[in-house]
């Protein structure tokens, strides 16, 4: 089995579709999901009963926040990573190298380094991208080797499961 980081970030749909239409159907193809959310994400989930759920079906403990000095390191170090959802607010963060919680400075670390696959799922308003910025900060991941996709409202969160390689190897869609 091999290990996926699955990060979210708290974007509309993230209590009904991140387990079903995410964690479930990766962990069914395969991947055993290191899952780290934002602090709101984590928030949003365990407000609305969602993060019984999303632990429910990992292998490995919900991280929302940095660990502790001496205490273990509670994930592997995947080589391939899905940050989805993944709101504006994070892709802009990330693009710009701003870690200020436990996901993006997970993502941040290993933002285009050698041997390291990253998807980018991100949702945003139509109107974002008008923002002069939104195509620079797009533009920096893609230069990362970063992956990105849009998910829209109506279309399976899904289909970006099909951008990764596959568990086993090779590319899921492919």
């Amino acid at each position: 089995m091999r290990d996926l980081g699955l990060v979210a970030s708290s974007c509309g749909g993230l209590d009904v579709r991140f387990a079903a239409e995410l964690a479930r159907p990766a962990a069914a193809r395969g991947w055993r999901t290191a899952i780290t959310l934002t602090p709101t994400a984590h928030r949003w989930l365990d407000a609305t009963g969602a993060l019984a759920d999303v632990a429910a079906g990992a292998d490995l403990p919900v991280r929302s926040v940095s660990r502790l000095p001496g205490e273990p390191r509670p994930h592997p170090d995947p080589s391939v990573f899905l940050f989805a959802p993944a709101s504006a607010n994070s892709v802009a963060k990330l693009a710009l190298g701003i870690a200020d919680n436990q996901a993006l400075t997970l993502l941040g670390d290993v933002l285009g380094a050698p041997g390291i696959t990253m998807v980018v799922a991100y949702q945003i308003q139509d109107t974002r991208a008008h923002h002069p910025a939104w195509q620079r900060h797009l533009d920096t991941l893609a230069g990362a080797g970063v992956t990105l996709h849009r998910l829209h409202v109506g279309r399976p969160w899904t289909e970006v499961l099909d951008l990764l390689p596959r568990a086993g190897g090779g590319v899921e869609g492919g």
